[in-house]
């Protein structure tokens, strides 16, 4: 009766397989198949040398989905020599746990060998079931490896945490998803190789960017493209970016982020946020979101218009920027949009000024174009050996012992006296600094 059991599971395991989705499918069997995750799974890494010695302790794999969680636990599972189990925390329940445990207790003391469980989605456990865990990870009945999409320093025991390594998956990178797309087109055995797709290089450039860093989203809209397209003529299925666009249900957007149309639109995004419209900043933001823009170049343009074009009429504008560049960075797609908009519509409405900008601009094309000037004799360092008998800093006025903390001294060097490279506006607190200037020149009797 018991042959006859694992028969109809053998049967059962061996039709899912076939019959599972192309993302489950493609699953790597072997580290050397992983795609990304090299910061972890580099061949100088820990957790490499750890599963090639077959020496894994408890481990917590974290990150966004579609990032290789699951398939790392699979490895893991084929790799070593002990016993692998594995539930699902939003249908497992205790008497689940409870024979895990028996069976490792009897792998322990029959067959002297580990067990592996490997929980997905382990903090949907309450803390009742996480605390039944401890004991027996604590004692080495059971190795345990959960997978989290949730913080797991919030969301898992921290007894747990604290005999475990925590490993953090990273969002995969374009040409990662793009590589796992060409193996699922191509693959014979576990992929849509026997449709004889071919898929158009604009088609998987676009289901890469829309894919977000999730694999698992890129090859389902594989799958069901090379399902649901017709062979062409030539008795291939061509799967081009409008078939791509419908599968994985996106408008395609015209921008190239190398041609013209990224060019384009970042500029009119630049030029918008000068030309205090937050209305079309806001716009363009959309679009380059839309199409898979890089977060981070955004960000960068945005510190640049903050200082370039806003200037010290708002020195806020800058750190605006600055905080938002950070929160990006820590936050990610989607919720990265939201501070980023802030951001841009913060400095659309600041009050303009370039005139830092044209200063220091101003400055660098003297000393680029005229003979570099001596700084005055007053100015230089008195303090290294043999400079105070040349004279250096002698006559030097130090400002905060003046009223107003001002003294009229002459600081640029003699060939540029009386040179004006900073030309303060009237706009917003750069008027407030322009008029303190004129009040404090005005106070020590300058002309």
């Amino acid at each position: 009766m018991e042959e006859l059991m694992d028969l109809f599971q053998y049967m059962r395991e061996n039709t899912m397989e076939k019959e599972s989705p192309l993302a489950s499918r493609m699953r790597p069997e072997t580290l050397e198949e992983v795609v990304g995750q090299q910061h972890i799974i580099g061949k100088d890494r820990l957790l490499y040398r750890a599963i090639k010695a077959d020496k894994i302790s408890s481990i917590i794999f974290y990150g966004p989905p579609g990032t290789g969680k699951t398939t790392l636990a699979k490895v893991i599972a084929n790799t070593t020599s002990a016993d692998f189990c594995q539930i699902n925390a939003t249908v497992a329940g205790k008497k689940d746990m409870e024979d895990v445990v028996a069976k490792a207790k009897d792998n322990i003391g029959m067959y002297g060998r580990k067990t592996i469980l490997f929980v997905d989605e382990i903090h949907r456990f309450n803390k009742g079931q996480q605390d039944y865990l401890l004991p027996f990870v604590e004692d080495g009945t059971i190795i345990l490896i959960g997978a989290t999409t949730e913080n797991p320093y919030f969301e898992v025991n921290q007894a747990l945490i604290s005999r475990s390594a925590v490993f953090e998956l990273r969002p995969l990178e374009k040409d990662d998803i793009l590589k796992l797309i060409k193996r699922a087109i191509s693959d014979d055995k576990k992929g849509m190789g026997a449709y004889g797709a071919l898929i158009d290089d604009d088609a998987s450039e676009f289901l890469a960017d829309c894919a977000n860093g999730d694999a698992r989203n890129a090859l389902n809209a594989v799958e069901l493209a090379v399902l649901t397209t017709s062979p062409s003529e030539d008795g291939h299925i061509h799967i081009t970016i409008d078939v791509a666009s419908d599968c994985i249900q996106k408008r395609v957007l015209k921008y190239d982020k190398t041609g013209d149309n990224h060019y384009d639109t970042i500029s009119a995004f630049i030029k918008s946020m000068r030309g205090s419209d937050p209305d079309a900043a806001v716009y363009y933001l959309a679009r380059m979101l839309y199409a898979g823009e890089d977060v981070a170049f955004i960000a960068r343009r945005i510190m640049i218009c903050a200082s370039e074009d806003v200037g010290n009429a708002d020195p806020r504008a800058l750190e605006v920027a600055v905080a938002a560049s950070q929160a990006v960075e820590r936050l990610g797609m989607p919720e990265a949009r939201i501070v980023l908009a802030q951001a841009v519509t913060y400095i659309a409405c600041a009050p303009k000024s370039n005139a830092a900008y044209m200063a220091v601009d101003a400055a660098l094309d003297r000393v680029r174009n005229e003979k570099t000037a001596a700084i005055p004799t007053h100015l230089r360092d008195a303090h290294y050996k043999g400079a105070a008998k040349l004279g250096h800093g002698e006559g030097y006025r130090y400002a905060h012992d003046y009223p107003n903390h001002y003294v009229d001294q002459q600081y640029l060097p003699d060939e540029l006296k009386g040179t004006k490279f900073y030309n303060p506006t009237d706009m917003g607190y750069e008027k407030e600094m322009k008029n303190l200037q004129k009040k404090i020149r005005e106070e020590a009797g300058e002309v």
